[in-house]
């Protein structure tokens, strides 16, 4: 007679028992609709994105990484991982060389026919490509069974899901805020409404001047975005630095984000990045929105 556990329960054991008791295979579909199987969890992967080094640490995986690429520096034990190049500029040789017995690649990121190189090698291929919030704790959830680390993945799943879920029913219903999400200022960037960082924005009560635009990174002028009189810019720069760009738009002083301190900053990683620090973004953008409406605005129709 088969005794059924509760999945709480097959998680709670799979984290105390050691990891080569796990050694069944598993198998994922991957975000390219590609299923991925291994005979057991994997012990050595190679990742050819930054973002995936954190989703991997976040499932419980990092110690199985033995190779990525530049610009992985999160959290700071990825940066002792060897290098086997670039997200776009990656070594075959260096990658077989460290053996893997899974690659993780970014979809989107490492260039045409880069599924096809590496399949070549005879290695199984994960392809990641989050593009929705509701992707990161999916992300986390494959590679974590991927790794054989089903309970970490799962609790970090979770609280990535409630974090989320909790900041939505806090600010998505709170007064609307026009903003202006600003990647780069020369030449002037933002994204559309079907980025990521523009789920973010609906999150938190705002709405994306942009959002119709048809790319999902476009370039606009800057006569577009006064005319939609944004009431919050949120810059986001290369580091943790507020990048001085930022108060170019002072120049414009009757502009509702500039009259209204609504020039905000978030550290790119938080949002750029799909990741668990998506979060940490999101209730940081939340907050910032939130300060503009406990604010007396001080005139202006739609302030």
């Amino acid at each position: 007679m088969k005794i059924l556990l509760p999945i709480a329960a097959v998680s709670l054991i799979a984290a105390l028992l050691p990891a080569e008791v796990w050694s069944q295979p598993v198998s994922v579909v991957d975000f390219s609709g590609r299923r991925v199987s291994l005979d057991a969890p994997a012990r050595r992967i190679v990742t050819l994105a930054p973002h995936s080094v954190e989703n991997l640490f976040s499932a419980g995986a990092g110690q199985a990484l033995v190779g990525t690429v530049s610009s992985s520096d999160y959290p700071p034990q990825a940066r002792t991982v060897p290098l086997v190049g670039t997200f776009n500029a990656y070594s075959l040789e260096a990658i077989a060389a460290a053996q893997p017995d899974l690659i993780v690649m970014w979809g989107s990121g490492n260039g045409a026919g880069t599924l096809g190189k590496l399949e070549v090698l005879g290695i199984p291929v994960y392809v990641s490509e989050p593009r929705q919030l509701e992707d990161i704790p999916r992300d986390i959830r494959a590679l974590g069974l991927l790794a054989g680390t089903v309970a970490t993945s799962e609790a970090e799943a979770q609280r990535i899901e409630q974090g989320l879920a909790a900041l939505q029913a806090r600010f998505s219903q709170r007064a609307p805020k026009r903003v202006l999400y600003e990647i780069w200022n020369d030449p002037l960037q933002t994204i559309n409404g079907d980025h990521l960082i523009s789920q973010v924005i609906r999150l938190c009560g705002g709405r994306n001047i942009f959002a119709d635009a048809t790319t999902l990174a476009p370039r606009v002028n800057i006569e577009s975005v006064l005319a939609m009189a944004p009431q919050a810019i949120i810059a986001s720069g290369v580091n943790e630095s507020r990048p001085h760009w930022l108060d170019e738009w002072r120049r414009y002083p009757a502009l509702p984000a500039v009259r209204d301190n609504g020039l905000f900053f978030i550290h790119p990683d938080l949002l750029e990045r799909p990741t668990a620090r998506v979060l940490l973004g999101a209730q940081t953008l939340c907050e910032q929105l939130d300060s503009l409406r406990a604010r007396r605005p001080t005139g202006a129709p739609g302030a």
